[in-house]
């Protein structure tokens, strides 16, 4: 059987969720995935994003990760999304980059599309659940088969214990190696799950 193929589709400010999608990536890497790690399209004007020195510094570091398109949802057997909560619902670039998915959608596109979710927030009760479970809204009107971490691992309630997905702070001590091994525990149950979906 060909290997699984996993989208890793984010979208991230400061850096948090970047990281946290490198970290999915180099898990599946590790089980043996092909892997895209793909970026949502910037949508802030450059005077927001240069009043932010950290938001300014990230754009700049990873302007060299390809925009995520929808024939990286058609190649894939799983995504995992990535992104931050805005007041609590999901980030208005990756809400934007779903919505223009409508075509993929109508085609049948999604069916069976394996996927899983994961958020960041200033503050540990930010809207992350909130951020999480608004892709997972989205996800079930594409049909998708969606795949939380539930509490199926003792490393869910060493990072925090979000049964809906790996969570980060942002408050310059989120990205921890608990968060790491939480986000590498998520990566590898998705593709498991998406593994036996295809055999």
């Amino acid at each position: 059987m060909s290997a699984t193929k996993l989208a890793i589709v984010y979208y991230s400010s400061t850096g948090h969720n970047y990281q946290m999608a490198r970290w999915a990536e180099e898990a599946a890497l590790a089980a043996g995935a092909e892997v895209r790690l793909v970026k949502v399209r910037e949508l802030a004007p450059d005077a927001a994003i240069d009043a932010n020195p950290a938001w300014r510094e990230h754009v700049n570091a990873t302007k060299d990760v390809p925009i995520a398109g929808r024939a990286d949802l058609e190649w894939a057997d799983a995504i995992i999304w990535s992104a931050p909560t805005r007041f609590g619902v999901l980030a208005s670039q990756m809400k934007q980059f779903i919505d223009e998915q409508g075509g993929l959608w109508a085609s049948g596109g999604t069916v069976n599309k394996v996927v899983s979710a994961m958020s960041s927030a200033q503050n540990m009760h930010g809207g992350q659940e909130a951020t999480l479970l608004s892709f997972y809204t989205m996800m079930m009107h594409w049909a998708a088969i969606i795949v939380p971490p539930g509490f199926s691992d003792p490393v869910i309630f060493k990072s925090g214990g979000n049964p809906y997905g790996a969570s980060a702070t942002a408050d310059g001590k989120g990205l921890t190696d608990e968060l790491k091994a939480s986000v590498q525990y998520q990566a590898r149950r998705t593709l498991e799950v998406a593994a036996k979906l295809k055999a």
